[in-house]
């Protein structure tokens, strides 16, 4: 996905990052086509995206404990 189809997206990050000031989270953009993901520092740099069932496999992964470090 190109940059500038980015223009209006809405980006988030956790509300649990507010207790660093937010510099060190990543951001993601819930978008008609899928989501979206950048570093908070490097708001202006590379961007990340996925498909919806991308980003539904990642977060149920992550939340099943399979990115955990042991």
């Amino acid at each position: 996905m190109l940059t500038h189809h980015l223009d209006g997206a809405v980006w988030k990050k956790a509300s649990r990052s507010n207790g660093n000031g937010g510099n060190n989270c990543v951001e993601v953009a819930f978008l008609d086509t899928g989501v979206a993901v950048r570093d908070s520092k490097d708001r202006s740099g590379p961007t990340l995206t996925f498909t919806k069932a991308e980003w539904t496999a990642f977060v149920d992964s992550a939340k099943d404990g399979e990115f955990d470090i042991s």
